[in-house]
C-alpha cells in the first residue's frame, strides 16, 4: 500500500519536471498536498471566470472521472483554488488558448503525511531527487541575496537578579555561548566550558573547566535548573550495514559524519560537574530551543545519495547516538520515523530531536527525520515552523537549457509540539524569501511572515516585499503585496497587533503595519531616513530600537544611480505612538566605515537591563585614517546606553579600550563576546577573560583570565 503511494509521488515529480523542462510550463502547482489544504494552481495565461462551467478547466480523479470540486478562479484569471478533495491522485486540465491541446498537471492528495516503510521506497525518493537536481543544475541562475544577519522577542528581561538570553519568544529559551544562573557564569572557550563563580564580584573564581573531546567543537549552551547542556559538532563513527566490505568503504570515504551532539551535565556541584548523558543526531545544527523543560533541536542532513549507483549499500538515513542505550552505538533511525514533507523535493533531511529533561536519565530521545531541507526556524511554546526555499520558473529555453525567469518562494512547514510528541500539521507556500527568524511570528493562532520577492539585479522582476497571515490550518487569510519596490527587507519585528519592517536600497523606510484583523492587514505609516537597521528590538509598546548602519549617497560619474556607501554603526530610537506618522526620536552614530558589532547579525549579543533602561553591545570601532583613504582599527570593547522615550539615547558605560602601539586588529582572545549582569554587577565575557564592573558607575571591579 505504502509503496504505490511513494511510486505515485515519484511519478508526479518526474512528470512535473518533464513538463517544466521540455515544454513551456503553463501550470505551476504543488504536486503533493494534504486533504485539509487548498490546491492552488498558477497559470501562465489567464482564463475566464466561467472556464470551469464551460469545460475549459476540469479535474479528473485516478479513475479518470471528472470531479465536480469546490473551486475559485482569481480575478485576474491566472490562478485557481480547489478545495475539499479526498485522498487520491488527480490531474488538472486547462485548455490552451487558440485551440489545440491541453495543459495538464498531476498531483496527489493525502490525509496525512506519509512515512517511509522500506529501503526501496527511500531509494526511489532519492532517485527522483537526482533527476530533479541534475536537471536544475543546467544553467540555473541564482536569485537569493545574502544578508548580514544569521538564520538564528519578547524582550530579554532580566529576572530582577540576573540577565537572561535575548530570546525572540517569551518562555522559549534560545541556545547561546554564555549562560548564567545568578551565582555562576558558564561560557565557551575554544573546546572548553569555563564555569566561573560570580557571587563575589571582587573575587571572581574559576570553579572548573570542562575539557571536551578533541573532535567535539562546542558552539552553544542551554541551562535548565541544575542541568547544563553543551551543544556542538562532533565526528563519530557509525555502524556500517551488514555486508559492506573494505572496497565499498573506500567508495564512500571514511565512515564518519558530523553529528550535532549534546552533553548533559549535572551542575548541582559546580566545582565537579558530572556528565549524565550524551546524545547526537547526524547533520548540522539549524537551531536549538528549550521550553516546558523539553529540549528541541533541528539538524540538516545531506546523505550521499549520488553514490547509490556505485554502491547500493550506501545508508541514506540519518544516524543517532544515545549513551543511555545499551550498546551505545551510532545507528540509523528506523524507516517508520522518516516521512516525506509535502510540496518540496530536496536531497536533504530536516531532523527534529526532542528530550524531556524532567527525568533525564530515563526518558527516551525522540528523533524524526523529514525529507525536505530547512533553512529558517521559528518556535513558539506550542508549534515549530521550518522553512524551505523553493525555486520556481515558468520559462525554460529548450535549446539553450537556460532559465529566463523564475522566483524563489518559501514553503513553511508547521509541527505541533507537546513535550516530546512531534506531529507534522500541514504546510503552505508563500511568495518570496524569508530573511530570518524575526520575519516570522505566531499570535493568537495565526502565523505571520514577511518576505522579499525578486531582487535588485533583475530588471524583469525587481524586488518587492510582502506580508502574509495564515490561520491554524496554514491557509492564507490576509496579505499585503508589492511593498517597497526595488528594495529588500533588512529587518522585521512583530509586536502583538503590529508589524514593523525595514527595507533598504537608498534610504531606510520603516513600515508600520496593522495586523490586528488577520483578514485585512494594512500599512499605517512609513518613515524614510538614511541608513538601515539590521535588528529591531522593542523598547515598549510604542517605541523600537534599531541597530544597523548609517549610509551616504555618492554620485557616480556617467550614471543616474548613486553609490550607497555604508558608514559607521547606527543606533536609532523610533517612536510609533502615532502609527501613521512614525518618527526617529534620536540616533547615535559610532565610528566610521568598518565599525562592527556582532549584534548586526546575532541578536544574542544584545545586553539589556530593563529595570535600568540599559542596552549595550560589543563593538570594534574603525575610523578614517589620517594618512590615507582607508579606515583603521581604533579600539574595541563594549558600549552601554540608557535608552528612554523621554531622554533618548544617552551613553552610560564606555568600556572601549584603546589599541596598543602597532596594533592593527582586535585581540580575539580578549574581544568581548557577551555581557550579562547579576544584581548590581556587570560582567563582560571574552574568549579568555571575564571582567566585572559596577553597574551604576561602570568602574572596573576585578578581572579573571582563564
Amino acid at each position: 500500500m505504502k509503496k504505490w503511494i511513494i511510486s505515485i509521488v515519484v511519478a508526479c515529480i518526474l512528470l512535473a519536471v518533464g513538463l517544466s523542462f521540455f515544454t513551456k510550463q503553463t501550470i505551476s502547482a504543488q504536486n503533493v498536498i494534504l486533504s485539509n489544504q487548498l490546491f492552488t494552481a498558477d497559470l501562465s495565461t489567464a482564463i475566464n471566470q466561467d472556464a470551469w462551467e464551460k469545460g475549459e478547466v476540469y479535474l479528473l480523479n485516478q479513475k479518470e472521472n471528472k470531479v465536480n470540486a469546490q473551486h475559485k478562479i482569481a480575478e485576474d484569471g491566472k490562478s485557481i483554488e480547489i478545495s475539499g478533495l479526498e485522498e487520491g491522485a488527480y490531474t488538472l486540465f486547462v485548455k490552451k488558448k487558440l485551440g489545440i491541446g491541453k495543459a495538464r498537471f498531476m498531483f496527489h492528495v493525502y490525509k496525512e503525511i506519509q512515512s517511509i516503510q522500506s529501503k526501496q521506497e527511500l531509494t526511489d525518493y532519492f532517485t527522483a531527487v537526482q533527476k530533479v537536481i541534475g536537471d536544475m543544475n543546467i544553467g540555473v541562475m541564482e536569485e537569493a541575496e545574502t544578508t548580514s544577519e544569521s538564520k538564528d522577542s519578547a524582550t530579554a528581561e532580566g529576572g530582577g537578579d540576573y540577565s537572561t538570553t535575548n530570546n525572540q519568544v517569551e518562555g522559549v529559551d534560545e541556545a547561546d555561548s554564555v549562560k548564567t544562573n545568578g551565582t555562576h557564569i558558564f561560557t565557551l572557550s575554544d573546546n572548553k566550558v569555563v564555569i566561573i563563580n560570580v557571587e563575589d564580584p571582587a573575587n571572581l573564581k574559576e570553579e572548573t573547566k570542562l575539557q571536551l573531546d578533541n573532535d567535539f567543537y562546542p558552539t552553544q549552551l542551554l541551562l535548565s535548573g541544575e542541568t547544563l547542556m553543551v551543544i556542538g559538532q562532533k565526528n563519530m563513527y557509525h555502524t556500517l550495514e551488514k555486508g559492506m566490505n573494505a572496497r565499498s568503504m573506500e567508495k564512500i570515504g571514511m565512515p564518519m559524519d558530523s553529528m550535532t551532539t549534546v552533553y548533559f551535565y549535572d551542575i548541582s556541584n559546580p566545582t565537579s560537574p558530572k556528565l549524565e548523558r550524551e546524545i547526537a543526531t547526524e547533520g548540522y545544527l539549524n537551531g536549538a530551543r528549550l521550553t516546558n523543560n523539553t529540549l528541541y533541536y533541528v539538524t540538516t542532513f545531506y546523505p550521499n545519495y549520488w553514490g547509490m549507483e556505485e554502491d547500493s549499500k550506501i545508508e541514506l538515513r540519518p544516524h543517532t547516538f544515545d549513551s543511555m542505550v545499551e550498546g551505545a552505538e551510532v545507528t540509523a533511525i528506523p524507516y517508520k520515523d522518516i516521512a516525506i514533507l509535502p510540496n518540496t523535493m530536496q536531497g536533504s533531511y530536516s531532523v527534529i530531536t526532542a528530550i524531556d529533561l524532567e527525568n533525564l536519565a530515563e526518558n527516551a530521545v525522540i528523533t524524526k527525520g523529514y525529507l525536505g531541507g530547512s533553512e529558517q526556524l521559528y518556535m513558539s511554546k506550542e508549534n515549530l515552523y521550518l522553512t524551505a526555499g523553493i525555486y520556481e520558473s515558468e520559462d525554460l529555453q529548450a535549446n539553450t537549457m537556460i532559465w529566463n525567469s523564475g522566483t524563489m518562494n518559501t514553503e513553511v512547514f508547521k509541527f505541533a509540539l507537546e513535550k516530546t510528541n512531534i506531529q507534522f500539521v500541514t504546510s503552505s507556500r508563500i511568495t518570496g524569501s524569508i530573511l530570518n527568524q524575526f520575519s516570522m511570528d505566531e499570535h493568537n493562532g495565526y502565523f505571520r511572515a514577511v518576505t522579499t520577492k525578486g531582487n535588485n539585479w533583475n530588471d524583469n522582476e525587481p524586488a518587492e516585499n510582502n506580508l502574509f497571515i495564515l490561520d491554524e490550518g496554514m491557509n492564507i487569510v490576509g496579505s499585503l503585496t508589492g511593498l517597497a519596490k526595488e528594495e529588500r527587507i533588512y529587518s522585521a519585528r512583530f509586536m502583538g497587533d503590529k508589524a514593523y519592517m525595514v527595507t533598504f536600497k537608498e534610504t531606510d523606510p520603516l513600515f508600520v503595519i496593522d495586523v490586528a484583523t488577520p483578514t485585512a492587514p494594512k500599512v499605517l505609516g512609513e518613515l524614510k531616513i538614511p541608513g538601515f537597521s539590521n535588528y529591531l528590538h522593542p523598547l515598549d509598546e510604542t517605541h523600537l530600537i534599531g541597530f544597523g548602519y548609517e549610509t551616504k549617497s555618492v554620485a557616480q560619474s556617467g550614471s543616474k544611480e548613486p553609490i550607497i556607501m555604508t558608514e559607521g554603526m547606527k543606533v536609532s530610537l523610533f517612536d510609533v505612538t502615532d502609527f501613521e506618522n512614525p518618527k526617529e526620536l534620536d540616533t547615535e552614530i559610532i565610528g566610521g566605515q568598518g565599525t562592527y558589532s556582532p549584534i548586526q547579525y546575532d541578536h544574542h549579543a544584545l545586553f539589556e537591563h530593563s529595570g535600568k533602561n540599559l542596552y549595550g553591545f560589543p563593538i570594534s570601532v574603525y575610523e578614517q585614517s589620517e594618512s590615507n583613504q582607508y579606515t583603521d582599527f581604533k579600539q574595541d570593547g563594549a558600549l552601554i546606553y540608557e535608552i528612554t522615550p523621554e531622554n533618548g539615547i544617552i551613553l552610560k558605560g564606555n568600556l572601549l579600550k584603546q589599541k596598543t602601539e602597532n596594533q592593527q586588529y582586535e585581540e580575539w582572545e580578549k574581544s568581548i563576546q557577551r555581557m550579562t549582569y547579576v544584581e548590581n554587577t556587570l560582567f563582560t565575557i571574552a574568549m579568555q577573560e571575564i571582567i566585572s564592573y559596577n553597574l551604576n558607575t561602570f568602574e572596573q571591579i576585578s578581572k579573571l583570565t582563564y
